[in-house]
């Protein structure tokens, strides 16, 4: 039986702005990438996402990305030097961590954010970056990465647990990156599209390009994306439609560390 985990980003509310469906998106999912403070998030919405997800038997993560509150983490913040995002980056996961902890909960995996994301994927120094910060904070986290991408290479060099991870919602290039949100065509919306897509790349172990190339990969996680207003129903229909065909969804932590 195919076994993988099922994931959500969340925490990305701040102060009195409302991002997603937390509640709802903790009832579907196995893991949750919970938002550090840079690009969302903050201490009440970090502590608060923590207790739902303990409360849910969900396994939790840091989230961590540009500096980036205004733009939501997902503009590219270009000239930033690779240790200072390094230092970014811890300075993130020990807030989170901290948190977990006033909770008796410890962090389970790292995933970074948006831009920053999309940046290290092609970008060998920024991914080591955010790698090297791992390693530095808790070298048993598992590294959330997109398979091929130089933050996979980063990982597997410092020697972490890697998890590959597929997005059910965004649409893939040839070389198996993810199509820029600028270009049409970029974000999969129709739920049941994304369901029967995400029941094919795990069955098949393969990933389909915009334009039609199937890509071999390794895939632990399928990620669908919290803060769109469709995001819990896209969730739900994804889960289902696994289930149905015979996936065991688990969170990366039980099924990479049996924990």
């Amino acid at each position: 039986m195919a076994i993988v985990d099922l994931n959500s980003d969340m925490g990305e509310s701040f102060g009195a702005y409302d991002i997603g469906d937390d509640a709802s998106m903790l009832s579907i999912v196995s893991s949750a990438n919970v938002a550090c403070g840079f690009h969302g998030g903050d201490a009440l919405v970090m502590h608060e996402t923590l207790r739902l997800a303990k409360e849910n038997g969900v396994g939790v993560g840091a989230h961590p990305g540009f500096n980036d509150l205004w733009g939501f983490g997902r503009r590219p913040i270009l000239g930033e030097r690779p240790d200072d995002i390094e230092k970014q980056m811890i300075y993130q996961l020990g807030a989170l961590a901290g948190m977990a902890t006033a909770l008796d909960m410890r962090l389970g995996h790292f995933k970074t954010h948006g831009a920053l994301n999309n940046m290290a994927c092609v970008d060998y120094d920024l991914a080591m970056a955010t790698a090297r910060a791992v390693k530095a904070v808790d070298p048993s986290l598992i590294y959330v990465a997109l398979p091929g991408s130089e933050m996979e290479k980063a990982a597997e060099k410092l020697g972490l647990c890697v998890a590959r991870e597929i997005f059910a919602d965004r649409a893939y290039e040839d070389d198996g990156m993810l199509v820029s949100r600028k270009k049409p065509g970029a974000m999969i919306e129709d739920a049941d599209e994304a369901a029967r897509r995400m029941v094919d790349f795990v069955t098949s172990g393969q990933i389909e390009s915009i334009s039609g190339k199937r890509i071999p990969v390794s895939i632990d996680t399928i990620c669908v994306h919290g803060d769109s207003p469709k995001a819990v129903a896209m969730a739900q229909k994804v889960r289902d439609a696994l289930t149905a065909a015979g996936v065991e969804i688990k969170s990366m932590e039980m099924t990479m560390r049996g924990a």
